[in-house]
């Protein structure tokens, strides 16, 4: 069975292809700090080959959340220590996903400060998550040219605490809508500095906040996810196959754990020009491991391992409800569902408490 496969990945072996994807699940509640909550929570999942953490924000500016942790001070580095040593205990491996927002946030949770972005445009049609309820997006402080400089220091600040923290290696969430997305595509960036205009200063911002990752991790233990082809979060682009063709072939030339391509999970109606499969006409490109994201089961992750189009897959709700994911798809037992009421929020009811195959 391919997804049972073993994967050396810059060192670190996996015992298989099964990575649990990173999944926001809004449980940090003091301020930013994780606990025996989150060390439970993931050590019940340490059998996946790697997991990927929920998003962790690199600074307070990068808060776009409530209850989303934190990476950027001694506290909450300590308290991260608590769950990398609960998941190695278990045999298990994670990276940090290091994550800033940017405009996709709210100012009520960010006390008081507008969300940033590369350039003053907001987010339509859609609704931010706030303590409160939703409500509808504000239009973002466009960053300085000296202000995205320092956001890229809070990157590098971020991968050194993951490293004191004690995590495996980092992994940049450079998809959905977050702020190196809003950097890279021209629906958002409007810039005139460095940072803007032309593709390859577009790209600019995501690869020199990789170039500083692998400066702190080293070869091998620094990745980056990307979604070319999901227009959530209003990311649009007049040409997103030279946009991230150019992307990923730089990337190509950095010592990358891996490239985390998510699939297009949603209708492209509206953009009939966009690839409809990512991982077919970007992965191609990049020449080290490949995670493929989006819509994968038992059948479907075999089938695009055994094609060498991939060598790591990532399921992010199965392992939701499935903290035993990787013995039901050993033994290709049924999978729980999701209650997605808890999904966001609250304590133990849908984090820690689903049952496993011999529970």
């Amino acid at each position: 069975m391919k997804l049972l496969e073993s994967l050396d990945l810059g060192g670190l072996v996996l015992p298989n292809r099964i990575v649990m994807a990173p999944m926001t699940r809004s449980r940090a509640h003091d301020h930013g700090k994780v606990g025996p909550l989150q060390a439970t929570y993931y050590a019940q999942r340490a059998s996946a080959g790697l997991i990927v953490s929920e998003g962790v924000n690199i600074s307070p500016q990068a808060i776009g959340s409530p209850f989303t942790p934190g990476l950027y001070d001694d506290a909450q580095v300590e308290a991260w220590k608590t769950v990398t040593d609960t998941v190695h205990a278990a045999g298990g491996r994670i990276f940090a996903q290091l994550w800033h927002t940017g405009r996709v946030g709210h100012s009520s949770v960010r006390g008081g400060a507008l969300p940033v972005a590369p350039s003053a445009i907001g987010i339509v049609g859609q609704q931010a998550f706030t303590a409160a309820g939703p409500v509808d997006y504000e239009t973002p402080h466009a960053l300085t040219t000296e202000e995205v400089v320092a956001v890229i220091a809070d990157y590098r600040t971020a991968a050194v605490n993951a490293k004191r923290a004690g995590f495996d290696g980092v992994e940049l969430h450079g998809a959905f809508g977050y702020l190196p997305n809003q950097f890279l595509v021209d629906g958002a960036n409007h810039r005139t500095d460095a940072y803007g205009g032309s593709i390859a200063n577009r790209a600019r911002f995501t690869l020199e906040i990789m170039a500083a990752l692998v400066d702190v991790w080293g070869p091998g233990r620094a990745g980056i996810k990307l979604s070319p082809t999901i227009p959530y979060n209003s990311i649009s682009d007049s040409d997103p196959l030279a946009l991230f063709t150019y992307v990923i072939e730089q990337l190509d030339k950095l010592p990358l754990a891996y490239l985390h391509l998510m699939q297009g999970i949603i209708p492209l109606d509206k953009f009939p020009t966009w690839p409809k499969d990512a991982l077919a006409t970007f992965g191609p490109l990049f020449h080290g491991p490949i995670i493929t994201n989006g819509g994968y089961d038992r059948d479907k992750a075999e089938h695009v391992l055994a094609s060498g189009a991939a060598q790591l897959v990532s399921f992010g709700n199965a392992f939701i409800a499935n903290p035993d994911l990787v013995k039901r798809l050993e033994v290709s037992a049924p999978l729980a569902a999701a209650d997605r009421a808890t999904m966001y929020g609250g304590h133990e009811k849908g984090y820690i408490d689903y049952p496993t195959l011999a529970s």
